[in-house]
């Protein structure tokens, strides 16, 4: 019998070093290792059942913060902005050449985007050029927009990239009719056999308009090329990320970009604008999460951290999806910046807990759990960043700050 167990135990362990080894071939880790994570995710989802994120224990039970309007932060020491320009009228429809399409790889909906955008500009890279550099590891599920312009500003010299928040059908509509091609972050919903389904984020380029129709042309990275969104799907999905858009363009047409933006060109003021259009959606449906959360973003952007936590405090307990901060994480900064270090790491072990490679969250984790007392945990966290993003230089600059090594 024990002879048995034993011949039993070896060829299991055989067994088990043989499937690990034919793992490590890249041909077949490439076509396993995204079905190994969506079904990590499902299992975790199982355990840990629930479509939102927690509240955070910090806030007073029973609480939402007021609906009020914010005292104006100070914005540009430059000159005060013009008055709104009056555009002309915008054609009823305009259409761009759509650039040559590829299925976006498993997690790389930024990368894929931006490498479609870049094609309408003569580049002749790939998606994996980009995610090469901003997401080595295919698990890591999030590239900041952020990000897409560094790479534009550093990989695709000619050109220049930006983006701004708080943005308006009429101002993707002016840039298409200009002949600018424009990148938007939204939500997508997800049905229940695609990574265990629900609420998640996803960048889509926009190639043109039509007003008879109230359409918009979109290069799906997922999806599929030439996709059709009408005006309220569109809006209604954006407005999960604060409306932000992305515009690529040659240096020389500064003056032409300054132009279409108008008062939105300069970036606080652009900011300002943001936080009174969320102030008002949210005096207007105050049970709207989504408006709260932009508002308690750009509050963030003006370092007014506690009226930006009672903001994101009421998000959270109006319930926000619980993958909704592996894209976004101005409740991190906030609640960091007002001393409610339990509130960080509860909000990014949840996170973690369905989304274990989001190294945004577990560089705020580990600098609150360096502020609580806990150094060799803070450590732990920010050299996981590094393994999930090599090079990350906020987990760098932290280890640096905590006194030890990579």
């Amino acid at each position: 019998m024990q002879t048995r167990i034993a011949w039993f135990g070896l060829g299991a362990f055989l067994t088990a070093l043989a499937l690990f080894l034919i793992y490590q071939l890249p041909p077949v880790r490439y076509r396993v290792e995204w079905r190994l994570d969506a079904l990590n995710g499902i299992v975790r989802g199982w355990l840990y059942p629930g479509d939102t994120l927690p509240t955070p224990a910090g806030r007073a039970l029973g609480t939402r913060a007021p609906a009020r309007t914010p005292t104006p932060a100070p914005v540009s020491t430059g000159p005060s902005p013009s008055p709104s320009p009056t555009w002309p009228p915008l054609p009823q429809s305009a259409q761009l050449s759509s650039p040559e399409w590829d299925k976006q790889d498993w997690n790389n909906c930024g990368p894929a985007t931006l490498a479609l955008t870049l094609r309408m500009y003569g580049w002749d890279g790939d998606q994996f050029d980009i995610s090469d550099l901003l997401k080595p590891d295919r698990g890591d599920k999030n590239v900041n927009i952020e990000e897409l312009v560094y790479y534009v500003r550093t990989r695709a010299g000619w050109l220049n990239a930006d983006f701004r928040v708080g943005g308006t059908l009429d101002v993707l509509k002016r840039f298409l009719a200009a002949g600018y091609p424009i990148v938007i972050e939204k939500g997508l919903l997800l049905a229940q056999d695609e990574a265990g389904g629900g609420w998640s984020g996803h960048y889509l380029l926009l190639t043109g308009y039509d007003d008879a129709r109230q359409m918009f042309r979109s290069q799906d990275s997922y999806k599929g090329a030439d996709q059709e969104v009408s005006y309220a799907d569109l809006d209604e999905g954006w407005q999960t990320f604060n409306r932000v858009f992305l515009f690529l363009y040659r240096p020389e047409e500064q003056a032409v970009i300054d132009a279409l933006l108008g008062p939105d060109a300069e970036a606080d003021t652009n900011r300002q604008l943001a936080l009174d259009t969320a102030q008002a959606e949210v005096n207007v449906d105050p049970d709207n999460p989504y408006a709260w959360f932009n508002l308690g973003t750009n509050l963030v952007y003006f370092e007014r951290y506690g009226e930006a936590a009672d903001a994101f405090d009421t998000a959270l307990s109006i319930g926000l999806p619980w993958r909704f901060t592996r894209y976004q994480f101005g409740p991190y900064l906030a609640y960091f910046n007002q001393g409610r270090f339990e509130d960080v790491v509860e909000l990014a072990d949840a996170t973690l807990y369905r989304t274990n490679k989001a190294e945004e969250s577990l560089l705020w984790r580990g600098w609150a759990r360096f502020r609580m007392g806990n150094t060799l945990g803070a450590i732990e966290d920010f050299r996981s960043a590094l393994v999930i993003h090599p090079g990350y230089e906020d987990a760098l600059y932290a280890l640096e700050f905590v006194g030890s090594s990579p």
